[in-house]
């Protein structure tokens, strides 16, 4: 699909979509964040919206990314953990089933309640959370059961025999709610939620989480278990479109879906998933890996982890750093080719008030080498321009064989 050379770039900023505030007077984040970069794609290029959550789906990652990579969550999807486990070079036997490990902080209130006190630990460092589950697996020694560490809070578990179509809860979707019950679901949740209380007490004396009571941060005093799945199989990237890519990612998920559909997992020294990670590194590792491929896709996870935080103010931040940091250096270095086609993309809402994705339509804008020239419009890059752009998808997988198409002819 390839034409002369073009080089295609996508920009995952996660999590950026969302609601109006009325702390900025009716404006979405993106409309209220300084993003002069992507409202000139905006602008000069085309706009429009696309679906990426089917209506029988969770509005996820797993799913929203899937989509935006061209395949069919109907058809594709198995479970978040298993495209994980692919990131960390696991192979799943045949009655092996991968659910991701969250390292989580729990608040028990007394006898009365069990908050989720934070999906993330506090993001526990890499370092820290790679001690906790190495000591796991020894305390829950089991040979039915295998921790495996990942980024910061986000790791697996491979349960041989385990069920993989219980229904378990994501933790971010349960911050500052009362947990108390789940913990203590019957049937077939039982064993899920036993095997995490069982994490309580070796957790909670840790040294690890010990230290970090002492520097005044909270404790990774619970394992939470969900998502779990067995290996998908989905045709490669190269077999479909007829491209050789790479994606760019401090997450798991993306990495594994990215290696699931054969493209390359790109190493950014520094990512970290959070404000913190090395925004203008991911944008220079892309552009050096599109000197030799095709195609690179990039996700950026900061915007999404402030929405679950329920933080306006970092969410604004996330936003303008990706916008500084990644797409401004993108639009400059891709100057250096003759061909090239861009794509903006959020891979869903996580809006500030409920602190969770949901299912609305996602923005997109596209902006080619052909377009440089082109007068701009008086739009930036935002939800309710989208809405009105000159192009919609109700099925989200069909966005990225349309731009690979398009913007090629």
């Amino acid at each position: 699909m390839n034409s002369k050379g073009r080089k295609y770039i996508i920009l995952v900023g996660d999590g950026m979509g969302d609601y109006p505030q009325e702390a900025l007077d009716g404006k979405t984040p993106l409309e209220a964040a300084y993003t002069p970069h992507m409202d000139k794609t905006a602008s000069q290029g085309i706009m429009g919206w696309a679906q990426t959550v089917p209506s029988a789906c969770e509005p996820g990652s797993d799913i929203a990314n899937l989509s935006l990579m061209g395949y069919d969550p109907l058809n594709y999807h198995t479970g978040r953990a298993p495209l994980e486990a692919v990131s960390l070079g696991i192979r799943l036997k045949e009655k092996d089933v991968a659910f991701r490990c969250n390292l989580v902080y729990l608040d028990h209130q007394g006898s009365e309640a069990v908050a989720m006190g934070s999906y993330s630990a506090g993001h526990i460092s890499t370092e820290e959370a790679g001690i906790l589950i190495h000591d796991l697996n020894e305390f829950l020694a089991l040979p039915d059961l295998s921790f495996y560490p990942g980024v910061s809070y986000r790791h697996i578990l491979i349960w041989s025999g385990g069920d993989p179509s219980v229904h378990t809860k994501p933790p971010h979707d349960l911050t500052g709610q009362d947990v108390k019950d789940y913990l203590n679901s019957q049937g077939e949740l039982r064993p899920v939620v036993d095997l995490m209380r069982r994490s309580w007490p070796f957790l909670s004396q840790h040294p690890v989480n010990q230290a970090r009571l002492e520097r005044d941060l909270v404790p990774a005093n619970s394992i939470w278990l969900w998502g779990q799945g067995k290996t998908p199989a989905m045709p490669s990237f190269l077999e479909r479109f007829g491209l050789r890519g790479g994606v760019i990612s401090a997450v798991d998920l993306l990495k594994g879906i990215g290696l699931s559909a054969g493209l390359e997992s790109i190493f950014v020294e520094g990512m970290t998933g959070y404000l913190d990670t090395n925004f203008r590194g991911k944008a220079e590792k892309a552009l050096a890996f599109l000197a030799e491929k095709d195609l690179v896709y990039v996700h950026v996870e900061a915007p999404d982890e402030a929405s679950h935080e329920g933080s306006l103010e970092k969410k604004i931040q996330a936003i303008e750093a990706f916008d500084r940091e990644i797409v401004g250096p993108v639009l400059m270095g891709l100057n250096r080719f003759e061909t090239f086609s861009l794509m903006i993309v959020t891979d869903h809402f996580t809006p500030i008030q409920v602190m969770t994705h949901t299912r609305e339509p996602i923005p997109f804008s596209i902006y080619c080498s052909e377009e440089k020239s082109r007068p701009p419009r008086k739009r930036g890059f935002s939800e309710r321009a989208a809405l009105e752009g000159e192009v919609s998808f109700l099925k989200g997988d069909q966005l990225m064989p349309w731009f690979l198409q398009v913007t090629a002819s």
